[in-house]
């Protein structure tokens, strides 16, 4: 305990094609769930972890994302790292992100999924997990069977040490990342081209056994396309006793 991270990326550039039409007039990470927006809901579990430093890689409809943050998050200090020339995948964000990030390692949050704690924060377990002499990628996992909306045949499989591997043919993987993470700077070198994803970056972790998991202990849900906004509001209203 103890352990304090105070630079997050949110990566909210994306052009967010499963989501239309609700992006059409909008992007992604403004979209709404149970009236609370999505960069808005990433914004608040990172506050309560307290982090104070916000990196946001922005492209599409960019100018409504600065603006929100104006407002949203005049309490934090805000970095914007411009994609409107070219957007880079997520890979690519990392590293043009990089200069304005001042942590290492760092917390990486994708603004296209939803969670809730149970118990510690989760982005704070993440923190107290991490252990330099081993990781250079520690993410949040959910099981496949909880992780709601989901559209996929979950994304990695975990041995005892908390190792991830790959999901391997036509078998479901035991687990599903949540879009969740923490990054080391020395991860983040080489990179390919100007454009590619995150996924360079954790095989060659994975290829040194330094790509961990850990397991999420609360909800989490997928929305990344509209028909699970209604889904996940439904379900958290249960999950309220609503």
């Amino acid at each position: 305990m103890g352990k304090h991270v105070d630079t997050a990326m949110i990566m909210a550039a994306g052009k967010g094609t499963r989501m239309m039409p609700l992006t059409a007039d909008r992007p992604k990470p403004l979209i709404e769930v149970g009236g609370v927006a999505l960069l808005d809901h990433v914004l608040d579990h990172l506050r309560d972890a307290g982090v104070g430093r916000i990196v946001v890689n922005v492209h599409y409809r960019g100018d409504q994302v600065e603006q929100h943050l104006a407002s949203s998050a005049s309490d934090l200090d805000v970095r914007i790292s411009d994609e409107r020339a070219l957007l880079r995948d997520t890979g690519g964000g990392l590293v043009q992100a990089l200069p304005l990030i001042s942590d290492d390692p760092f917390i990486c949050v994708n603004a296209d999924n939803w969670w809730t704690n149970a118990g510690e924060n989760a982005i704070s377990r993440l923190v107290d997990a991490w252990d330099d002499a081993c990781m250079d990628v520690l993410m949040l996992l959910v099981p496949f069977e909880t992780a709601y909306n989901t559209q996929g045949s979950g994304d990695f499989n975990m041995d005892e040490q908390g190792q991830l591997s790959r999901r391997q043919g036509d078998v479901a993987a035991e687990y599903v990342w949540t879009g969740i993470q923490m990054l080391s700077k020395r991860l983040i070198i080489d990179p390919p081209s100007d454009v590619f994803s995150t996924n360079v970056f954790w095989d060659r972790a994975i290829a040194e056994g330094r790509c961990r998991g850990i397991v999420h202990e609360g909800l989490w849900f997928d929305v990344g396309y509209p028909a699970a906004i209604a889904a996940t509001e439904k379900r958290l209203a249960e999950a309220h006793g609503g």
